[in-house]
């Protein structure tokens, strides 16, 4: 797979897992610098929330997340992502995580990457 960059790269969840609070009304807002890639995101049953992680060598993102719900819940945890670059040009992300505070749950999202019309 070719080295993608996520630098001010848009995404939007398009499949959700019922345990999580992300809906498709979530947007997360990505950056990168080198390996390291951190963001931000929020909508959704998310106030705010954050990620801090990094690239893999084989491509695949590996990072932590913690946010605020809409409903004033701090939950922490932390995410694989398997990215899929897609005929149409945007990025799929394929993500795996998992809880480290409440219940521990864990779940599976794929997002997609936003294409600004402007």
């Amino acid at each position: 797979m070719s080295e993608i960059n996520y630098n001010n790269r848009i995404f939007k969840p398009i499949v959700n897992d019922d345990k999580g609070v992300v809906t498709n009304n979530t947007t997360f807002y990505y950056r990168q610098r080198g390996s390291v890639i951190w963001g931000t995101y929020e909508g959704g049953g998310i106030e705010v929330g954050t990620i801090t992680g990094k690239i893999l060598g084989n491509g695949k993102l590996n990072f932590n997340y913690q946010h605020v719900t809409v409903k004033g819940i701090l939950m922490t945890g932390f995410c694989e992502s398997t990215p899929e670059k897609r005929s149409n040009g945007r990025i799929r992300l394929f993500e795996k995580w998992q809880l480290t505070n409440g219940d521990k749950s864990e779940g599976v999202s794929i997002v997609e990457e936003v294409i600004s019309k402007g």
